[in-house]
């Protein structure tokens, strides 16, 4: 199981989430970054994961090995990321056959209707417990 995580800017929303992985799923389950560029990249590889790449041909070749893909929703927004998600990157992403898991953090332009406006914490923990069922573990109390 490959899990890719993918954010841009600075990388602190992918940051956490690696942490949270690491913290929440066995040791054997992959975990690779994909960064809209190297800050990202790098800040996102720092709490554990296992490799990590950036920019849009890291995307177009990496996200054909993946099981799941999480991150904001901006990794589906052509030109979000003040423009660092290229509209082939969002391409990419979202015509990948893996499961996308994506947390509904707010975009200047784009509003959810019947999404519940919760803490980036709270998103977090939704996400770990759709992936660990996803993967057949308990959810941990």
């Amino acid at each position: 199981m490959i899990i890719a995580v993918i954010d841009g800017m600075g990388g602190s929303i992918g940051h956490e989430i690696v942490k949270r992985l690491r913290e929440n799923l066995p040791e054997e389950i992959e975990i690779i970054v994909l960064g809209t560029n190297a800050v990202a990249t790098s800040n996102m590889l720092k709490p554990g994961a296992n490799r990590g790449a950036s920019g849009e041909n890291a995307l177009k070749v990496s996200l054909k090995k993946i099981d799941i893909i999480i991150g904001p929703i901006s990794i589906i927004i052509p030109n979000s990321f003040m423009g660092e998600m290229t509209p082939k990157m969002a391409e990419f992403v979202a015509g990948s056959n893996a499961e996308k898991i994506l947390l509904p953090i707010s975009h200047p332009q784009i509003n959810l209707v019947g999404v519940e406006q919760a803490p980036l914490p709270h998103l977090m923990e939704e996400a770990i417990k759709m992936i660990r069922k996803k993967l057949g573990l308990k959810e941990e109390q």
